[in-house]
């Protein structure tokens, strides 16, 4: 297999958009999801527990939607970029089994400060009823075409 080149900075544009990816909510993947992270809470694996809570059904938790979100930025920053900080990122509706969660986003600034190149993108995630998480941003940083390395 051959592996792409890793996106530079200079390849980035202001207002190009990101995604959209899809992410179908099956009982599995909300279970697998809440194992991964180790949390437990009921609402996210028992539907009957969920529901006698308040909520429509079981649902994802932040750790699972903010993945979504690292996978969406990372399709354009690639393997070499480090997400550096998110921020905004805020639960609207629930993100219910059953549901496909759309990952959207765009990148809204660029800049270079001390030789690294960032990149600020902002991010949000819809279900049928609306946008239902964000929209927040996501702040990386990816290597130039003017980076060196120093080598041994």
């Amino acid at each position: 297999m051959t592996r792409q080149p890793e996106p530079l900075w200079e390849d980035i544009t202001v207002g190009e958009e990101i995604g959209p990816l899809a992410f179908p909510l099956t009982v599995y993947r909300l279970v697998m999801a809440a194992g991964a992270n180790r949390d437990f809470n009921a609402i996210h694996h028992n539907s009957e527990y969920a529901r006698a809570s308040g909520t429509p059904d079981i649902y994802a938790n932040n750790f699972l939607l903010q993945g979504m979100w690292e996978r969406v930025v990372r399709e354009r920053i690639g393997l070499g970029g480090v997400i550096r900080r998110l921020s905004g990122f805020r639960m609207r509706i629930f993100n219910t089994v059953g549901d496909t969660v759309t990952v959207k986003g765009r990148v809204v600034a660029k800049w270079v400060e001390a030789n690294a190149g960032y990149v600020e993108f902002e991010v949000w995630s819809e279900n049928a009823h609306g946008i239902s998480v964000g929209p927040g941003k996501v702040l990386a940083t990816m290597a130039r075409s003017t980076d060196t390395t120093d080598g041994p």
